[in-house]
């Protein structure tokens, strides 16, 4: 009679499971690592795809040799490139509509004793036309001089040619005020700022619910307030046209 085999128990067999979990962890926290490392490179490479798909271009991505890669790989819908075609085409109608305006006030300015007093900037917001304080007022004071009313008037008749929302800003440089009148920076800048609007609207012919008025005293400086030269800079009243796609800020809500 044979004898029964007998089978040595195995005590290594934990190994295994050890192994296998350790692996696992291992490639747990590879996947956590590569999913928290952004590739600053390739994430400008997406951007820029997706930009040339956008504008009918070729995509980049995943390229060494700069080699194209056709731009469906990027789905746009023909309603979202519709938009972004009608925006950049509003973009570009509005931004020449400001510059002719402009290109007005500038022989306006050219052909008048205001030259030197008045500055046009085109600026994202819109067209800034900036004044020197005393062209329309006397210092301390709020009313606008008589002596150059005309040329606000003519101004407005430029104004008028477009349907653009009118700021009306007030400026002052840091020197102090305390009056009869005005105990403030904050109130010069604002009477002054809100009376340039009255005027518009009664002698220039400006629709009330294109304009507003805003005083900001001392406080948004173009030059340094160290020299007369820079506080003269900073008395100044600027009429900003607003850029249209900012007139949901003056719309009814």
């Amino acid at each position: 009679m044979k004898k029964k085999r007998v089978e040595k128990e195995n005590n290594e067999r934990w190994l295994l499971t050890y192994s296998d979990l350790i692996t696992l962890l291992m490639i747990f926290f590879v996947v956590m690592y590569a999913s928290s490392t952004v590739d600053a490179k390739k994430y400008s490479q997406i951007a820029q795809s997706l930009n040339l798909a956008i504008g009918g271009g070729k995509s980049i991505i995943g390229t060494s040799d700069n080699a194209s890669i056709d731009s469906s790989k990027v789905t746009v819908t023909d309603e979202q490139l519709k938009q972004i075609t009608d925006n950049n085409a509003n973009a570009k109608i509005e931004e020449q509509k400001l510059e002719k305006v402009k290109e007005e006030i500038d022989k306006m300015i050219a052909g008048s004793d205001l030259k030197g007093s008045i500055t046009t900037s085109l600026q994202e917001r819109g067209l800034v036309i900036s004044f020197n304080d005393t062209v329309f007022f006397d210092s301390g004071k709020a009313d606008v001089k008589t002596d150059n009313q005309k040329k606000l008037i003519s101004l407005a008749g430029i104004l008028n040619k477009i349907d653009n929302y009118i700021r009306v800003e007030g400026h002052t440089d840091n020197v102090p005020i305390n009056t009869t009148y005005f105990h403030s920076n904050w109130q010069l800048s604002a009477i002054r700022a809100s009376n340039v609007v009255e005027f518009l609207v009664t002698r220039g012919g400006i629709a009330a619910d294109r304009l507003s008025s805003v005083g900001y005293g001392e406080y948004r400086p173009v030059a340094s307030n160290d020299t007369e030269e820079g506080k003269s800079k900073n008395r100044r009243v600027d009429i900003l046209l607003l850029n249209t796609n900012l007139n949901v800020s003056e719309t009814k809500k």
